[in-house]
């Protein structure tokens, strides 16, 4: 068997695609991936086999990849980076396939940190964009949220299953419900990020409530408060 590669191709511009990720693509056979992916890399792909997958549909896609395949190489490719919010897929992957290379790119998550200017060795990081349970991940927005830290956090769009939806208004309603003064809480929400459809929201994650979102959004609860090294200018004056 060829070689398989999982990469991250950013949020959704060409011009967030590394050059590393670039070659890779560029000197692959065969490429699998959803719609919005491929349209991020659409110029890369000329002259490839290229099968446009759905979660429906991906198990059968990839099985039937792996009787086919033969010597050549298989790229599938992930919106952002393939080391974030997409460790089910990864981790069938390696099933699938045995050894899967993974090459990362640039999340929306840390354009979203940047738009907001908050840091993210400052803050918690966390996606609801998973099939399994978020129960203990809800929690765990509370305590981040209660202790003090800015929350960047991806949602969960399941239009299909209502109580399986967590878009931010469900989350506004959560957290109102859960004893927070949302009324107070600093919020933005970025849509389609890096793309000529780009959106910014801000304002209080009680104007969330009722609004709708797409489901290329990212949150980010600013709670920053700033802290430069002048405050530790002891280190080099003592």
């Amino acid at each position: 068997m060829g070689k398989i590669y999982a990469v991250g191709v950013g949020p959704g511009s060409s011009k967030y695609v590394t050059e590393i990720v670039k070659e890779v693509i560029l000197n692959c056979d065969v490429v699998i991936g959803y719609k919005y992916t491929l349209k991020t890399i659409e110029n890369l792909l000329v002259g490839k086999e290229i099968y446009e997958i759905t979660m429906n549909n991906q198990e059968e896609s990839y099985q039937k990849i792996l009787l086919e395949l033969g010597d050549r190489s298989l790229v599938v490719p992930f919106t952002g980076d393939v080391n974030f919010s997409e460790s089910e897929v990864v981790d069938r992957l390696i099933e699938i396939f045995g050894e899967v290379e993974i090459i990362p790119g640039i999340s929306s998550i840390q354009v979203a940190a940047s738009k907001a200017r908050v840091s993210l060795d400052k803050s918690k990081i966390i996606t609801m964009h998973v099939t399994s349970s978020i129960e203990e991940k809800k929690l765990e927005l509370q305590k981040a949220l209660i202790d003090g830290f800015s929350v960047i956090l991806v949602p969960r769009p399941w239009p299909k299953q209502l109580d399986k939806h967590f878009m931010p208004s469900e989350i506004a309603i959560y957290l109102k419900n859960n004893g927070f003064k949302t009324e107070n809480m600093k919020v933005h929400v970025f849509e389609a990020l890096t793309t000529t459809n780009e959106t910014n929201f801000t304002g209080t994650v009680k104007d969330l409530e009722g609004k709708n979102f797409s489901d290329l959004s990212v949150m980010v609860f600013n709670q920053t408060v700033l802290d430069s090294y002048m405050n530790y200018k002891w280190q080099w004056t003592s």
